[in-house]
Formats: C-alpha cells, structure tokens, sequence
C-alpha cells in the first residue's frame, strides 16, 4: 500500500492564513483604512498581518478578482477606485435581480421565511444602532441570501454573488452616510410587509425603490469623493 505523498497533503494553517489575511485586508478597504488609489506595498502588508510576501500575494490576487485591487504597471497593486459608471451599472443589475428575487419570495414564501427576514431587519437594525457597519454587511447579505433562496432564484443569486465584494465595498460607502440606519431599514421592513401579504407586485417596487435610493446616497458621494480627489491633486 503506497503512503500519500507529501505533494496530496492539505496544508491547513496555510490555507486559513490566507483566509483570515483575505479578510482582514478586504474589510480593511471596506472600512476605508486602505483609501481608493493608495499603494498596496507587499513588504508593508506582511509586517501588518503577519504573514508571509507568498500569502499576501494570494490575497492581493483574489482581491483583485474581486474587483477590489488594481495592479498598475510600474506601480504594482493599489485600492481600486471607486467607478461611477461601474457603481450605476452594479445598482441598476441590483435592482432588476432584487426585484425578482423579492416578487418570487412574496409568492412563494412560508412563514418560516417571513420570520428569518424580520430578525434578520432586526439585528440589522441593532447592529445600526451600534455603529457595528461590518454586521450591518453581514446581515443584510444574509438578509437578500435569503430572500432570493425562498424564492427559488437560486442562479440569480450565484449572480449577485459573483458581485458581492464590490456591493459590500459600495454598501460600506452609503451606511455610513447620515440617517441611512433608520431609513434602509424602514425600506426593508416596506419589502417584508409585502412579501408578508404575498402581494408580488409591492414587492417587487418596494425592492427597486430600495435600491434606487441608495443609488442616488452612492452616487452623490462618489461625485463629492471625486471632486475631492481632483481638488487635492491640483493642490
């Protein structure tokens, strides 16, 4: 009977380095520690998370998939910058795929469903009140996981995945902003109160007037960030 080789063996330690570094350095841009533009130096990077250059050089790698990263010739990696197009785009497929997703949930939920997504509302909105942004992205994640699941659009959700990183780089931009707690919130419990009724036709409107919102909310800060940039680059 032949051992295994060593070349078959699952390196475990490396690979959950690599995902708590993964996620360290992406929340670290979420919350705006790593500014749109700034340089991702390697040397700087391992002394911070404490890994090796072959592990931070995974990560930059994954998040440049993500959409998150650039790599500039003769640069190296950097924060990628928020794109206005790129963010309208993302809201606009938002919209049409949460739209669905949600009139498909009002006809299809049980109340097992309805009572996932109310606590789902309700811990979002406690996490609100705490300032707590990295659960508020957890849980509204989960919360739209779970409405697209309960309404069988299982491909559409594998879609929005796909996009996750940058709506949660987005999301980090407007939950910030003031008085979007209270409001995103109350828009989440308008989609619930229709797909609580079954009335598919509310829900689809109240999820597309969910996102239409925060569109205006992103694209407003991203023309101020914009004219910021430029203002500090003619200084």
């Amino acid at each position: 009977m032949h051992e295994p080789t060593s070349s078959l063996k699952v390196e475990r330690r490396t690979t959950t380095l690599r995902e708590l570094a993964l996620e360290k350095l992406r929340s670290a841009i979420f919350d705006a520690r790593f500014q749109p533009g700034d340089r991702l130096v390697e040397r700087t990077l391992c002394d911070e998370l404490g890994v090796s250059r072959t592990v931070v050089r995974e990560v930059l790698r994954h998040l440049e998939t993500e959409g998150l990263v650039d790599t500039l010739p003769n640069q190296g990696p950097i924060v990628a910058v928020l794109d206005l197009n790129t963010a309208m785009e993302i809201y606009e497929i938002r919209g049409l795929l949460e739209g669905e997703a949600a009139s498909a949930c009002a006809r299809l939920a049980n109340p097992r469903t309805i009572d996932d997504l109310e606590e789902l509302i309700d811990r979002i909105q406690l996490a609100f009140h705490e300032q707590d942004y990295h659960s508020v992205r957890v849980l509204t994640t989960a919360f739209y996981e779970r409405m697209f699941t309960a309404g069988h659009k299982h491909v559409a959700w594998e879609i929005v995945q796909s996009l996750t990183a940058r709506i949660n780089r987005l999301r980090a931009l407007t939950i910030a902003s003031d008085g979007r707690g209270s409001q995103a919130v109350l828009e989440m419990r308008q989609i619930l109160a229709a797909i609580r009724a079954g009335d598919a036709a509310s829900a689809h409107s109240a999820a597309i007037t969910h996102v239409s919102r925060v569109a205006e909310i992103a694209r407003k800060l991203l023309v101020e960030g914009q004219e910021h940039l430029h203002l500090k680059r003619a200084g």
